[in-house]
């Protein structure tokens, strides 16, 4: 009776948050977005504030998913992960929201961008006044990472390309290896759990599970640009062998670890 009773209310929590989500994006695209535009004095300048206000916009987000009770969440890292400077930051992808943990934590964040979220009439506002990279014209990618990193900034790509399918064999593709190659950029590793998994792409969001779903977000160490570069070896052999070294970073094989999940408090705990 209880376990209903508390999937009951995360299937109204999770439904009021993106309904929230939803009315933010509006207000983002219609109202706070043309503002920033005409009121920058560059793109650059545009960019940047755009990209702030969405980090607090996730932080509201994410603090109103976990205080409803739809989800917890624990962030491990962070302070780590907003020192990172011309990097390229990549994650494992098991569910919707993670670009949202990610980017609540990096007041200035560049990212990938599906071609279908530029042809989304509520979304396309937003990722074009914060000046994220479409992935639909492989020949001009590379061009613009590159002069983002030259700016200086971090560049978020989940190289899998979409969500993880549980219990299915992740595999990664290619673009976010020959973009460290080619631009020469260090690496800085995120990997995500979500305990149960929650918000998959099999499953629609009201398909929650039984316990309270929690995330762990944690930041791993960076793979500088000198460990893939130096060699003989052409681009595109640099690219095969870092995608191997990524493979095994973003999803390690445990080796004696023990994972307790605790209904009550609603958070993973794990030992060594």
């Amino acid at each position: 009776m209880l376990i209903a009773i508390s999937k009951g209310w995360r299937i109204l929590a999770t439904g009021f948050c993106f309904s929230l989500f939803g009315i933010g994006a509006l207000c983002l695209t219609f109202i706070i977005c043309p503002i920033m535009t005409f009121s920058a004095r560059d793109a650059r300048e545009r960019e940047h504030r755009v990209q702030r206000i969405i980090q607090r916009t996730f932080i509201a987000f994410c603090l109103t998913m976990k205080y409803t009770g739809a989800i917890n969440f624990r962030i491990s890292g962070a302070d780590i992960l907003k020192k990172d400077r011309r990097c390229l930051i990549l994650a494992n992808h098991p569910s919707l929201i993670d670009y949202v943990l990610i980017a609540s934590q990096l007041p200035q964040c560049d990212c990938l961008v599906k071609a279908a979220i530029w042809r989304n009439p509520f979304m396309k506002g937003i990722v074009k006044a914060a000046g994220y990279i479409p992935n639909n014209d492989p020949d001009d990618l590379l061009a613009r990472c590159s002069d983002r990193l030259d700016q200086g900034n971090v560049l978020l790509v989940f190289p899998e390309g979409t969500r993880t399918t549980p219990g299915e064999k992740q595999k990664l593709q290619r673009g976010a290896s020959q973009i460290a190659v080619r631009t020469q950029t260090d690496i800085r590793i995120i990997h995500i759990t979500v305990t149960p998994s929650f918000l998959t792409k099999e499953r629609k969001w009201y398909q929650v599970p039984d316990i309270r779903p929690f995330f762990h977000v944690e930041v791993k160490g960076k793979i500088s640009a000198s460990e893939f570069s130096g060699s003989d070896a052409a681009e595109p052999t640099e690219a095969r062998r870092l995608n191997r070294r990524l493979a095994t970073e973003l999803f390690p094989t445990p080796i004696n670890s023990k994972h307790r999940y605790s209904t009550k408090e609603g958070h993973c705990e794990h030992t060594t």
